[in-house]
């Protein structure tokens, strides 16, 4: 049994706060791609649904750690039809006072559509996202995180909370993600360098590789430690000399994939927060994805601590979360 330690580490996350616009096409997309058309592409889906759910990267990272017991603080740039929203977080255990209502701006919003092989094509449109420029670690009024998660955002902004964390001293973990295919080589290399940490999924690695030559032997050398997640073959965790494969807590019922990977993170930081080995730490990020992958939305999921003791002891033992 792990037993929880009396940590309550202080983790700023920053990234998009976002509403998702889910839809669902009855088909595959393979079936409607010609390879040899690919440069004339000009595809139209007719979806089947459409909901509106509360997203966005760092919203979706602090609501699964607030679910765990954590603290978690959102540093981002919302627009003003996010009040009421902004509201449900804070009773959900989500520090909201970093967030900046960006004037006549609408929030960040993602369109995606997930065929019947959960395969997605998707969008963001970044909105209030483009100010997050303007906010600065340093106007926290000396109230500095224990560490910061940078994960994606106006690319501006990821690149001005990397220099304030050296120049303050903070430790960050480095999840670029989506972002990875905008950021140019020697800003990421940059970002990745200082890192304490990196977090991506197996393709945005290869990317990463493809764009700095960090390959996984140059990352074990250059972070403390490194998280790939690789869907529903699990995640590996690379920490102190020795890879840890961690794996997928698999479910009969996959509603929709849209935030597994920010529920992993949340899960993962929780475990983080208590002092817990890495593996455990993994294995409480792959059963709160797969909370996460059972509800239609990345933040339409809830439990007690009591009820995930319970499901994670039928896949990996005891634990105590309370």
């Amino acid at each position: 049994m792990n037993v929880k330690a009396e940590n309550d580490m202080d983790i700023l996350i920053t990234g998009s706060v976002a509403y998702d616009y889910l839809m669902s096409f009855p088909g595959e997309f393979k079936d409607h791609i010609l390879e040899d058309q690919l440069e004339n592409i000009s595809l139209s889906f007719l979806v089947e649904s459409l909901v509106r759910r509360r997203g966005g990267i760092a919203a979706n990272i602090a609501y699964n750690l607030a679910l765990l017991g954590g603290r978690a603080r959102v540093l981002a740039a919302i627009g003003e039809d996010f009040r009421e929203d902004r509201e449900w977080l804070k009773k959900n255990g989500v520090d909201t006072s970093c967030m900046k209502v960006i004037p006549d701006s609408f929030t960040a919003s993602f369109f995606a559509t997930t065929d019947q092989n959960n395969s997605q094509m998707a969008s963001f449109y970044p909105g209030a996202m483009a100010h997050a420029g303007e906010l600065r670690l340093g106007s926290l009024d000396g109230n500095h995180p224990d560490v910061v998660m940078i994960s994606p955002n106006d690319p501006g902004a990821m690149d001005a909370y990397i220099d304030e964390c050296k120049h303050l001293g903070i430790p960050y973990i480095y999840d670029p993600s989506q972002q990875v295919v905008r950021v140019d080589p020697d800003t990421l290399r940059t970002g990745i360098e200082s890192a304490q940490a990196l977090f991506g999924n197996e393709y945005e690695f290869h990317l990463i590789a493809d764009k700095t030559g960090l390959g996984d032997k140059e990352l074990a050398y250059t972070v403390d430690y490194y998280v790939k997640t690789l869907g529903e073959k699990g995640a590996i965790i690379f920490a102190e000399g020795k890879e840890h494969h961690i794996p997928a807590v698999l479910s009969d019922h996959i509603a929709d994939p849209t935030g597994g990977g920010d529920a992993f993170r949340g899960g993962f930081l929780s475990g983080m927060n208590r002092g817990f080995d890495w593996e455990t730490c993994g294995k409480l990020g792959a059963l709160a994805a797969t909370y996460c992958l059972e509800s239609e939305g990345s933040q339409e999921h809830s439990y007690s601590l009591a009820q995930f003791e319970e499901r994670y002891a039928e896949h990996f033992g005891d634990i105590q979360l309370q």
